[in-house]
């Protein structure tokens, strides 16, 4: 499978222009009714704090005016209703936003059977994502949850970040993009291709460690940055030095963001794809959306992601499952 075979059909993409357009006219309209209602929505409160002030005077020393304690407590609270207002002004803004998402992701996953959209939601699949692929965390967030059916590729694609501490304390184990699919043959037991940790990681993980061994796949590039490791390593040997080394080569040459990783635990495959930026941002209202410039390298991203996690699931597989394709697996 390409990247090409997961694009919008040409019928798909007239569809999707003539949503930008629809949205372009609406957008202009909720921009209009949003500057309108920023200023009357933030300036009654600054009135009524003002009027309040000055009545306020006439109780205060007259040394204290407009500085006594109770005006203090007053401007910070008229300040606090202030910002609610403020972004009760912007709520059209926000409701065109998202209901502009959720009309063009089915657009775009339109070739999707049995396409499932949802924001925020917790990920049917990630309960079963080995915890070892991404480290210690005990926070986490989603965003944007698509699921469905290409052909014989089931998936689940979402994003995610992963995180421990909080405040300033806070160390990102994982941020970007999950894809989960089912393998083409089940993995007998778990196996992970994850960022080689710190040697005091390293030596703690091995003072401690349960079932899961590490295993070197004998290319040296791989080697110093990824950490292979597995509670089955009869069956692991052959795809670490196999399939999965061919396979994070290419990845490491085609996803240009940051260090993907994989992840087999019986049926289920997990596709780690490391990346700062929403995956699915679209500029601010008050920013006209382009085609070319906004949707065109969300979809090639798609496309790429899919096209990456269809060739992933092959690393199990047996030779005649696999196919003879000539693609790197």
């Amino acid at each position: 499978m390409e990247a090409a075979d997961f694009m919008p059909s040409e019928a798909v993409i007239a569809g999707i222009r003539r949503g930008i357009e629809d949205h372009e006219a609406k957008r202009a309209s909720v921009q209009r009714q949003v500057r309108r209602r920023v200023p009357v929505f933030v300036g009654l409160v600054i009135v009524f704090v003002a009027l309040i002030a000055w009545l306020f005077n006439a109780a205060a020393d007259p040394h204290e005016q407009w500085l006594s304690t109770p005006h203090v407590f007053l401007y910070l609270g008229g300040l606090v209703v202030a910002v609610l207002l403020y972004f009760q002004a912007l709520r059209p803004a926000t409701r065109l936003q998202q209901s502009f998402r959720d009309t063009l992701l089915p657009m775009i996953f339109g070739f999707v059977r049995d396409m499932r959209y949802q924001r925020g939601a917790r990920p049917n699949s990630f309960g079963r994502m080995p915890r070892e692929i991404v480290g210690a965390f005990n926070r986490q967030s989603f965003d944007d949850v698509i699921s469905g059916r290409y052909e014989d590729f089931p998936f689940e694609l979402y994003e995610a970040k992963l995180w421990e501490g909080s405040g300033k304390s806070e160390t990102t184990a994982f941020k970007g993009v999950i894809v989960a699919f089912e393998t083409i043959e089940p993995f007998p037991g778990t196996l992970v291709a994850a960022r080689r940790a710190g040697k005091v990681v390293h030596f703690f993980r091995g003072m401690f460690a349960g079932k899961m061994q590490e295993l070197s796949s004998g290319v040296e590039d791989l080697d110093e940055t990824y950490e292979f490791r597995t509670d089955n390593v009869e069956a692991a040997r052959p795809l670490v030095t196999g399939r999965m080394a061919r396979a994070l080569t290419w990845l490491r040459e085609t996803w240009p963001y940051d260090q993907a990783r994989v992840a087999l635990s019986r049926s289920d495959g997990f596709l780690l794809m490391p990346r700062s930026k929403n995956f699915f941002e679209l500029p601010d209202i008050s920013q006209p959306i382009d085609y070319n410039r906004h949707v065109a390298p969300m979809i090639t991203d798609l496309g790429a992601m899919l096209a990456t996690a269809a060739l992933v699931r092959k690393i199990g597989a047996k030779d005649e499952a696999a196919g003879s394709d000539g693609k790197p697996l």
